[in-house]
């Protein structure tokens, strides 16, 4: 049987690798790493938002090769049911998709001010209103699911699909120091506190390279 391989790009500054690998290790899926280098210049184009593309992560199993994170995300739902990627109630499940898909889509703003730089801590970072608002909507969509739910998870004890799509965004409001409401920093609290996350951050800082554009206070 071929082996069941996931390619992802810079740990540090790749926040669709951060979500394709928290799916995959969620859904305890047995895979090995392919790691692009973040100068290759297609990992790159991606990571500094140049590219329209987004081809990493890419997950290969059993004759499948899927690289959009939402498609990683239903595909592993479907091969692992147990793993609870997706709620088992039918509302609470198309709730979880409606979210999966607006961060996956959207956040533009928050994805260009706030890239994902987990060696980085900028405290007192200006954020700009558009960014603001986005971080705003973010705010809305943790509060409404933990209000729902009774957490600690977005959708209650289980770890989902949108846990994994809004761990980067976590990890951008610990790098740029947003400030948040007790409750959502809770959350934040029990994301970072993942033994999954804590693992990804350890290779994150012990990668030797840089991207200089990420690097500056802007």
């Amino acid at each position: 049987m071929a082996r069941t391989t996931l390619t992802i790009s810079s740990r540090n500054y790749s926040s669709w690798s951060l979500r394709g690998w928290l799916l995959a290790r969620f859904a305890g899926l047995d895979f090995e790493e392919l790691v692009v280098a973040p100068d290759d210049p297609s990992a790159r184009a991606e990571i500094l938002l140049l590219s329209s593309s987004i081809l990493v992560p890419c997950l290969r199993h059993e004759g499948a090769t899927v690289w959009d994170t939402l498609a990683i995300g239903e595909y592993l739902n479907e091969i692992c049911p147990d793993a609870g990627l997706l709620p088992a109630d039918r509302v609470q499940r198309a709730h979880c998709r409606s979210i999966c898909g607006e961060i996956h889509s959207g956040f533009t703003t928050l994805r260009a001010s706030l890239p994902v730089n987990l060696k980085g801590l900028f405290p007192g970072f200006k954020i700009w209103s558009r960014a603001q608002a986005d971080i705003d909507r973010v705010c809305t969509i943790w509060r409404e699911c933990l209000e729902k739910s009774g957490g600690p998870f977005l959708f209650g004890e289980r770890r989902t699909m949108a846990d994994a799509m809004y761990a980067p965004v976590v990890t951008r409001f610990m790098t740029y120091d947003v400030r948040l409401e007790p409750k959502l920093a809770a959350y934040a609290r029990v994301i970072m506190a993942m033994p999954e996350m804590a693992e990804w951050i350890d290779a994150a800082r012990a990668e030797p390279a840089d991207i200089e554009e990420l690097e500056v206070e802007y």
